[in-house]
């Protein structure tokens, strides 16, 4: 079979040179950089059934501290947006640990999950209504069509908040950054600051970024240092308060169950 060394960019539409093979759970994976958005990603994903096995793979250690330090962010975005009392979706929602962190902190959030069951935050499902933010924490990598899934997230929302590592210049060997994720087989797309620049520039945002893992994709002009600050600085959150919806969502489920 012909080695291909050429793809066209899932991100941008742009074309894409290959930059070396990787082995993912066991299946040869080539591996291309766009020219033009600098998005780095895999052949046509192929082996992603057998990846998602396990919606949640079995190696997060990280998964309750990385939620509650995405809990306090949420809480900092929602203040500098002016959207203290507003509605919040997080996309990719998982097992609904970030939705019920909000909530018991004030904060009206919804689940949204293709491929994982809601455990923790059953009855709070987002049905379609409009907010004023998105989360999407670690789900970008994992997007085959990354600007789809964008204009989807951006038709609940204007602002969109996201986490993924930025991916260094050149692109690190496959062997050399843990987040290519060869264990697990799920991230399949990895971004630069100028990718992402461009996805919000494109859609008349701005990007706002603190250059390693956390960014926001808005129409607010939010100044860059400040965000910085805030990602440094998220357990300030516990400063603001919020009336928790502990109690009241539990008076919501149990007046639900009486009536079913």
């Amino acid at each position: 079979m012909k080695a291909i060394d050429h793809s066209i960019c899932r991100c941008c539409k742009g074309n894409a040179k290959k930059i070396f093979i990787g082995n993912l759970i066991g299946h040869k994976v080539t591996y291309f950089e766009c020219l033009d958005c600098g998005y780095v990603q895999t052949e046509a994903p192929f082996w992603l059934e057998e990846a998602y096995l396990n919606a949640i793979n079995k190696s997060d250690t990280g998964i309750m501290m990385r939620n509650q330090k995405n809990a306090q962010i949420v809480n900092l975005t929602m203040l500098i947006l002016g959207s203290k009392d507003g509605e919040v979706v997080d996309c990719a929602g998982g097992y609904g640990i970030l939705v019920r962190m909000l909530r018991d902190s004030g904060i009206k959030a919804f689940w949204s999950d293709k491929y994982c069951q809601n455990l923790l935050a059953n009855g709070f499902e987002h049905k379609g209504e409009e907010a004023q933010l998105v989360t999407a924490f670690e789900a970008f990598e994992h997007f085959i069509n990354p600007a789809d899934e964008l204009d989807k997230l951006l038709s609940i929302a204007p602002n969109i908040l996201l986490s993924t590592q930025i991916i260094a210049d050149p692109a690190p060997n496959f062997n050399e950054w843990w987040y290519y994720g060869k264990n697990h087989g799920q991230h399949i797309g990895f971004f630069r600051t100028h990718t992402l620049k461009k996805l919000a520039e494109s859609r008349g945002k701005n990007l706002i970024t603190d250059g390693k893992n956390y960014h926001l994709i808005t129409d607010k002009g939010v100044n860059e240092n400040f965000w910085r600050l805030i990602v440094r600085a998220s357990k300030l959150s516990m400063l603001i308060t919020h009336k928790s919806l502990t109690q009241a969502d539990y008076s919501f489920l149990l007046k639900n169950e009486e009536v079913s």
